[in-house]
């Protein structure tokens, strides 16, 4: 199945339009994602909490973790933490995301063990070189993994594009019919006015 091929990040971000931009970014790089609100949702989802793991229910790997930085309750600097004390998850990469830059800040979450610290509003590129990384940080055994993605991403585009030529042609055609109506509309005119003049003539 296509989603088995795809790169799974869990994003965090207690921010509902943040969330739904990095989302979509996500999706169009080809990664499946799994969105949560913040960093005690993310545990639960990830098992850390005492309770059961959401990953066994969706039966998926967590690839990257993206958690904002500020974060009421539990920061994404406190979440780094748990995920690399842990002896199970602490090999999945983990990327901070924050509106501000206070370098500090920053020295600390790598020093932490995070392997990027991205500035919002994150770019498309910025996820693209993480989705990169990633495959390269998987090795020569993921090289399968690398290449079923690129076929989906080149078969998503490709609807896309279809999607969008058919919306333009959609539109052209739209455009021509007004066109054509005016026209009629125009010439019916036309074709009235001078019975008007001769009837007021006679």
């Amino acid at each position: 199945m296509e989603m088995a091929q795809e790169l799974h990040v869990l994003a965090v971000d207690d921010s509902h339009v943040d969330r739904k931009v990095i989302e979509r970014l996500l999706k169009i790089s080809c990664c499946k994602v799994t969105a949560v609100e913040s960093g005690t949702r993310a545990l639960q989802y990830l098992g850390l909490d005492g309770g059961k793991s959401s990953m066994g229910i969706d039966g998926l790997k967590v690839n990257l973790i993206l958690t904002d930085y500020s974060m009421p309750g539990m920061t994404g600097y406190e979440l780094l933490k748990k995920i690399k004390e842990s002896s199970v998850l602490s090999k999945i990469p983990v990327v901070i995301m924050s509106s501000e830059k206070i370098l500090p800040r920053i020295d600390r979450c790598l020093e932490e063990g995070a392997e990027e610290f991205l500035l919002k509003p994150v770019k498309l590129s910025d996820v693209k070189r993480l989705r990169d990384f990633i495959l390269r940080g998987e090795g020569d055994d993921n090289k399968e993994t690398e290449k079923n993605i690129k076929q989906v991403c080149s078969r998503k585009r490709k609807f896309q594009d279809d999607s969008m030529t058919q919306s333009m042609l959609s539109a052209v055609v739209t455009a021509h019919d007004i066109e054509l109506s005016s026209q009629e509309s125009s010439a019916s005119s036309e074709s009235q006015q001078p019975l008007s003049k001769q009837s007021k003539i006679g």
